[in-house]
């Protein structure tokens, strides 16, 4: 009989801690099986890499010259953001061209990056702002310039991208063999650029 009435009692404590566990194992299904937020996107990207530019504004210019071009992008949300560049053109491609010419120029615009597939973005910019042409004592010294490009940012990690991307950038400068008599007539050229480099973004 005692027996009886204690396996009455081990039966009746098991059906009553059973429903009590399946509820716990449901009610914590969902947090493990929650997909984790999204990581927020990057707010700041910094640019540093290797440049080429035609010149065209410069007589009798036969190769284009190489150099540097350094950039930084404010984001505000995922695709829109603010980018300043800088760039230094010295090193002509081949011998041949005349004189000593160099560009220097600083421009910012709007840039717009856009999710293509997988690791890669995308992005296009337009931009405004100064080129200076030295070495051939054009006028003026320096020049209102602006234009458009964009490019193609490859994910190398989470932070560190490489990136290609191309611009066409116009400007206003007056001939070589110009003078005040001719007040200095503007002679507006248009110069492609190309650059490769790395994006670190933060």
């Amino acid at each position: 009989m005692k027996r009886k009435f204690l396996l009455t009692t081990l039966a009746a404590v098991l059906a009553a801690l059973l429903p009590m566990a399946a509820c716990a194992q449901v009610e914590s299904q969902p947090e493990s099986s929650a997909p984790p937020p999204p990581a927020p996107a990057p707010r700041y990207e910094v640019f540093a890499g290797y440049s080429y530019t035609s010149i065209n504004q410069v007589n009798q210019s036969r190769h284009g010259l190489q150099g540097v071009q350094v950039s930084g992008a404010r984001y505000f949300g995922r695709y829109f953001g603010l980018v300043a560049i800088g760039n230094y053109y010295k090193w002509a491609t081949a011998s041949g061209n005349p004189g000593d010419p160099s560009v220097a120029s600083i421009l910012v615009g709007p840039q717009l990056r856009v999710q293509i597939a997988g690791p890669v973005d995308g992005f296009f910019r337009g931009t405004l702002g100064g080129e200076h042409s030295g070495g051939e004592h054009q006028t003026p010294k320096v020049s209102f310039a602006g234009g458009i490009g964009g490019g193609l940012d490859f994910a190398l990690t989470q932070r560190f991208l490489l990136r290609i991307s191309g611009d066409r950038i116009g400007a206003s400068f007056s001939l070589k063999d110009n003078s005040s008599l001719l007040n200095y007539s503007p002679h507006r050229t248009w110069n492609s650029r190309g650059t490769v480099g790395v994006v670190y973004r933060f």
